[in-house]
């Protein structure tokens, strides 16, 4: 059968110290490097609305923690300055919704946005800028419809596309045809590293032509997930590496009888990290959007690391490695946990920051990211 991943994806919940809400800074970099991106969109949606319109933003995977308001903020603070810069009041209201799968920790948002509602209050301080807002939760796969049609102005998504709806059934049917791997590694078949591209192919058009469908004309997508810069899919770059190093340490816990060898034979994450081209391939071929901007981002394997030299030297390789691998399990938890119990959690986290570290001595790596700024033709 094939692994659904709304069944059993999920960050790490609650706000302790392998939380996902303790570790999610490198999607808050990446937001904040795309603000500009945002900001337009954000203009020319609500200068074409009138007066009193209700503004509809969705923000999908909106996860959990410090992360999960920050578009709803930073999308406020920017209608309060295009209400200052035209000195003018209007009766708009802004209708916010947040998405994720089920299992996210949707509490743990509901729980702050009291604190959120005033902290708001209080930055706003000019009453005249402000304007009346809603935040609703919407819990689903962005794999099926969420909303009505055409009801969205906006989509916002930050490091949630890269994750397939499931893993290709080639590979969760009982063949282990990537022995050894948990994704596109160096002994990866070109057939596995294919299946995935189709995979991926598949999701990303749904995905397109459902909020194609949900969006209203003229409507604009801002997203950002993880991909390569190499077209070569076995060339799967720093973001390949990453989940090799994890292999690694899954492979040294079967080498001391912790885990079974058929369980990780058996183990592959729904994820994709695909080229630009690629992405333009998919949107140019349904002919839904109008591409407005692309390009790549690169941010550092750590997230405290916020050097933008692409060769600088990473200064304590140990400490960058336990930052990496916190991050990474914030992620992958549930997942892993799901298939190999969570008896080796702890464990296979020291293993994996041991050897992140040690790859880190020898350079500094960065995880590149596709930016996609859509508008519905």
């Amino acid at each position: 059968m094939a692994m659904k991943v709304e069944k059993v994806l999920g960050m790490a919940t609650g706000d302790g110290e392998n939380s996902y809400a303790a570790n999610s800074r490198t999607p808050m970099k990446a937001i904040r490097e795309n603000m500009p991106l945002l900001q337009k969109a954000v203009e020319q949606v609500y200068t074409s609305l009138s007066p009193a319109s209700v503004m509809v933003i969705a923000d999908l995977g909106c996860s959990s923690g410090p992360n999960a308001l920050l578009i709803v903020a930073e999308v406020l603070g920017m209608i309060s300055d295009c209400n200052q810069k035209t000195n003018e009041k209007r009766d708009m209201e802004l209708q916010f919704f947040l998405n994720d799968l089920p299992s996210n920790d949707f509490n743990l948002v509901f729980q702050s946005l009291d604190q959120f509602h005033n902290v708001t209050r209080k930055e706003e301080g000019n009453e005249a800028a402000a304007a009346p807002y809603f935040i609703v939760g919407v819990p689903g796969s962005f794999y099926t419809r969420l909303f009505p049609k055409q009801s969205v102005h906006l989509f916002h998504s930050s490091y949630s596309l890269h994750w397939l709806s499931k893993v290709p059934e080639e590979l969760s049917s009982g063949n282990y045809l990537n022995e050894g791997n948990i994704h596109i590694g160096k002994t990866t078949p070109p057939l596995v590293a294919n299946v995935f591209r189709e995979q991926f192919q598949i999701d990303f058009e749904l995905f397109l032509q459902l909020r194609s469908k949900e969006l209203m004309t003229g409507g604009r997508m801002l997203l950002t997930f993880l991909g390569r810069k190499s077209e070569e899919m076995l060339m799967h770059g720093e973001i390949g590496i990453m989940w090799e190093l994890l292999s690694e340490s899954l492979q040294s816990l079967v080498l001391k009888g912790r885990v079974e060898k058929e369980k990780l034979d058996s183990f592959n994450l729904p994820l994709y990290a695909p080229s630009m081209e690629e992405v333009k391939v998919v949107i140019n071929r349904i002919g839904l959007f109008h591409i407005e901007h692309m390009g790549p981002v690169a941010f550092s394997w750590d997230p405290q690391d916020d050097d933008t030299d692409d060769d600088h030297e990473v200064l304590d390789p140990a400490n960058s490695g336990t930052n990496v691998s916190k991050s990474i399990r914030s992620v992958l938890e549930p997942l892993i946990a799901g298939h190999f119990g969570e008896d080796i959690l702890d464990e296979l986290f020291v293993v994996y920051a041991s050897v992140v570290a040690k790859y880190l001595e020898k350079k500094n790596a960065k995880c590149p990211s596709v930016v996609v700024f859509l508008k519905k033709a």
